[in-house]
C-alpha cells in the first residue's frame, strides 16, 4: 500500500531538514529585529552624540533641483551594518564558541 500524501510529506519535511530552516528563520528574525533595537535604541544614540549635528542622516548633495544623493542616509546605513555586522559576529561565536585562528 503506497503513502499517505501526509506521511509522505511528514518523510519530505523531516529527510529535507525543512523544520530546522524554518526555526532557524524564524529565530533569525527575531534576532534581527532584537539586534536592530540594540542599534537604534543603544550605539545610535551614542553616535548622535559624538557627530556634530543631531540629524545627520538628513544630510544631502543637491545635484540639481529636487535631486538629491542622501549621503547621510548612505552613512548611516552604513554605520548600522557595520554595528549589526559586530553584534551578530560577537553573539555567534559566544554560542558557538568560535575562536578566529590567525
Amino acid at each position: 500500500m503506497a503513502d499517505s500524501f501526509f506521511q509522505q510529506f511528514k518523510k519530505f519535511l523531516l529527510e529535507t531538514n525543512a523544520i530546522a530552516l524554518a526555526i532557524a528563520v524564524v529565530i533569525g528574525g527575531a534576532i534581527s529585529k532584537l539586534v536592530s533595537t540594540i542599534v537604534s535604541a543603544f550605539f545610535m544614540p551614542i553616535l548622535g552624540v559624538v557627530l556634530p549635528g543631531g540629524e545627520w542622516r538628513a544630510w544631502k548633495i543637491t545635484l540639481s533641483g529636487a535631486n538629491a544623493i542622501g549621503v547621510g542616509e548612505i552613512i548611516g546605513a552604513l554605520i548600522d551594518f557595520v554595528i549589526i555586522s559586530f553584534i551578530v559576529f560577537f553573539l555567534a561565536s559566544k554560542i558557538f564558541k568560535v575562536e578566529v585562528k590567525k
